[in-house]
């Protein structure tokens, strides 16, 4: 727009900053500030727009509930996640007149080989991951000493038990033999507070000059569960080898795999934990109050995406991608000379929020990478046309555009490598920060606000 001179006798003529067809008035402090005023209210916007990204931050956690809600319900009637305990040895003994106590004896050895086989299991929209397995459980006891004497021990009812975190879980029914002969399970177990759902068998104890001595054992258990699987590591030497075609596991608890090999087809993993890397020993009794699942470990099915973190991630950003967004149309405004009002911020400012729930819509049925492909297509076109057609021009319209797919394209970078997104993103803003100030220093700013 060109602009005309202006002078009043006496006094040094200027030149009105650009929208002085909008902004009444001669010369007055609201035209001269114009483009300052015109910041703050920029500014003032971003800081609105925020508003409606902290409902979509519920949004998310509100669906994430439903989705576990969901992974919940397939669970209890799958199995929850399972933790396998023992087997131990329980003996029960008169602590005082009438009064029963009960002594505990772990493994010499335990060995658990198995194979996990997981799947995927649906219920609507909403997806999670189940497991069968097969386990073999084998090893043996050395002769039990004790210092209870010998006259309180109620031999006779001495069983062997097995801890399992969700009975359900059991696919099969569990055979065990002890010294060659096979013995049944039965639910339940004498006492809960060493686990609280298990089996147990009735087991004989044979006397030598070591002490009473029950020998080798084998199990075998097929086994469901949901989402992990972890074992107890109760013998004075534990060893555990499990295979899978899993190819995203997640080592948890508290010890990690001696040995693990991952690929694309499945994983191995194996541990091999000792006595001494736990604070119980091998004989105690329920008066000790130790709780035997304090080092457990194992195996969590990771899904390699989840669609609600990563969206929680990227709306973490979306102040950054308003900001930006809006600095480069105050830009444009400044050295092109063009005027886009309020309202059209505003609009803006909506479509690029609105991002965020087509994000989310489309993550619960598509690849995260695909959803944010679409969501973001989608934004970049709409903004690039309605650019375009505010300022009557396609070239700073295209502008826009390019501006975006960068911005969108580094936030996905940056979402994507989770262990070096904080580098990145700093990065990032620096960068970022040192291309408006490039660009700024081009402003003639004196010109903007006029001459006093």
């Amino acid at each position: 727009m060109e602009h005309q001179h202006l002078a009043n006798a006496g006094q040094e003529s200027y030149s009105p900053a650009p929208g002085e067809d909008i902004l009444p008035g001669k010369n007055s402090f609201m035209k001269r500030y114009a483009y300052a005023i015109k910041a703050v209210i920029i500014g003032f916007l971003v800081l609105v727009l925020l508003i409606p990204t902290a409902m979509i931050m519920n949004l998310i956690r509100e669906r994430e509930q439903r989705s576990d809600e969901a992974t919940a319900e397939i669970s209890s009637k799958w199995g929850e996640a399972q933790t396998l305990t023992g087997p131990i040895i329980i003996i029960p003994y008169l602590d005082t007149p009438g009064h029963r106590a009960y002594a505990l004896f772990l493994p010499d050895k335990l060995s658990i080989n198995g194979e996990l086989l997981p799947e995927m299991r649906h219920r609507g929209i909403y997806e999670t991951v189940v497991y069968s397995s097969h386990l073999q459980v084998s090893g043996n006891f050395a002769p039990l000493t004790t210092d209870i004497p010998a006259d309180k021990l109620l031999i006779n009812e001495a069983v062997i038990a097995v801890g399992v975190s969700d009975m359900r879980g059991i696919s099969n029914q569990p055979n065990m033999q002890l010294n060659g002969k096979d013995y049944l399970f039965s639910p339940g177990v004498t006492i809960q507070s060493v686990f609280n759902n298990g089996m147990q068998a009735r087991i004989p104890l044979t006397k030598t000059d070591s002490g009473w001595t029950a020998g080798n054992f084998s199990i075998n258990l097929d086994l469901r569960g949901s989402g992990q699987v972890h074992f107890s590591p109760v013998g004075k030497t534990t060893q555990v080898n499990i295979t899978s075609n899993w190819a995203n596991p997640q080592f948890d608890g508290q010890f990690l795999p001696v040995k693990s090999v991952v690929k694309s087809t499945g994983f191995t993993a194996a541990w091999q934990v000792s006595h001494l890397n736990r604070n119980f020993p091998q004989s105690l009794t329920t008066k000790d109050e130790v709780n035997l699942r304090s080092y457990d470990f194992g195996i969590k099915l990771f899904l390699p995406v989840d669609g609600y973190q990563q969206s929680t991630r990227a709306v973490k950003y979306a102040i950054l991608i308003i900001g930006l967004s809006f600095l480069v149309f105050y830009f444009i405004e400044l050295l092109q000379r063009l005027y886009v009002h309020p309202l059209q911020y505003i609009l803006i400012g909506f479509a690029l929020v609105l991002f965020y729930t087509l994000l989310i819509a489309l993550a619960e049925q598509l690849n995260f990478g695909i959803a944010y492909l679409i969501a973001s297509g989608m934004t970049i076109v709409l903004v690039t046309a309605y650019t375009a057609s505010i300022f009557n021009n396609f070239r700073v319209g295209s502008g826009i555009g390019g501006v975006l797919v960068i911005l969108y394209g580094a936030i996905y970078v940056i979402l994507r490598a989770e262990d070096l997104s904080l580098l990145m993103g700093s990065l990032g803003l620096f960068i970022i920060l040192a291309i408006v100030m490039f660009f700024s220093r081009k402003i003639k700013w004196k010109e903007l606000k006029g001459n006093e």
